[in-house]
């Protein structure tokens, strides 16, 4: 992943993906958390509607909304319910409280390159990566596409020493990031939220036994109504533009949860939507011109002119 986004070839991927494709992937990612929301508001309504029913009071008065996130004490009110209805598991530090990292050392083998890296290496590029650019540029902002994924990449490689996940633009993230509606806000909110990942990872027993702990419609719940806008705008950005015939089935394949050769149905959602889009949707007017703004946007997210200014 590093030596792709140090070369530009990230940025050249995500230039030809047309950006309504990939939206209906992201949409089709995220049709899960709202479903499990209504699951759990009908299968447990004791923990889940309270929270429902708080999250909609708070997000209909802006004012109050802006002071007290209506996320955030949804969130509040569930582990409250949950506390007086006697639902909080037991066990929560029986792991500890902070975490301490544990080393691993690197095996190689080419029945794990095969099986292993090459699904996981489209999946990060093409998926994860996907899902975060889209995300952000559907909120009005240009990220750097083959930087990010360098930056990505290279952090990756020390941290999977210890166990770590790779890290990369993830697309749930960047859509709570920015899903308020002032985008002057999101470098704050990312920034907030950074911070938060730190303070998680290092009391991560803790948090995980909490977690576990709490009823499992608490979790979907909160992950549901987090959720909903960046859903909203998904649906939005993925259906209202051009390649709606591509986007559709890029949708629908994505939430079939397929998988074909090791590699999961958002990449297969896309590759089947764009070739339906080539096959019957018509081509837009100004391509061209599109395509010239997108190699001088490749051009300007050249890593390495990054790092030489």
């Amino acid at each position: 992943v590093f030596l792709l986004g140090w070369t530009g070839l990230i940025g050249r991927i995500m230039a030809i993906l047309p950006p309504t494709i990939v939206m209906a992937m992201v949409a089709g990612i995220f049709l899960r958390f709202g479903l499990d929301l209504i699951t759990a508001a009908t299968g447990d309504p004791l923990i889940a509607l309270p929270m429902i029913i708080v999250f909609v009071a708070l997000g209909i008065v802006p004012r109050v909304a802006a002071v007290a996130p209506p996320v955030a004490v949804a969130a509040v009110v569930g582990t409250a319910v949950a506390l007086a209805a006697g639902r909080l598991g037991s066990g929560i530090l029986d792991d500890g409280l902070v975490a301490a990292p544990v080393f691993t050392a690197p095996a190689f083998s080419a029945g794990a390159m095969i099986e292993l890296v090459i699904p996981l290496a489209i999946t990060v590029v093409i998926v994860q990566n996907g899902q975060g650019v889209a995300v952000l540029r559907a909120a009005g902002h240009r990220p750097g596409v083959n930087l990010a994924a360098a930056a990505s990449g290279l952090v990756s490689i020390p941290m999977a020493l210890i166990g770590n996940v790779t890290t990369c633009l993830t697309g749930p993230t960047n859509a709570l990031i920015t899903s308020g509606p002032r985008s002057e806000r999101h470098y704050a909110a990312a920034m907030v939220t950074a911070l938060g990942a730190v303070a998680v990872g290092l009391f991560s027993p803790a948090f995980v036994g909490f977690m576990l702990a709490m009823p499992a419609s608490f979790v979907a719940a909160l992950a549901g109504i987090a959720m909903l806008t960046p859903l909203k705008n998904a649906f939005l950005a993925g259906f209202s533009g051009a390649f709606s015939t591509g986007a559709l089935v890029c949708f629908l394949v994505t939430v079939s949860e397929i998988t074909l050769l090791g590699i999961t149905a958002p990449f297969w959602g896309i590759l089947f939507g764009c070739v339906t889009a080539w096959l019957m949707d018509p081509k837009p007017a100004g391509t061209k011109r599109s395509q010239t703004v997108s190699a001088e946007t490749r051009a300007e997210d050249a890593p390495r002119a990054d790092v030489r200014r």
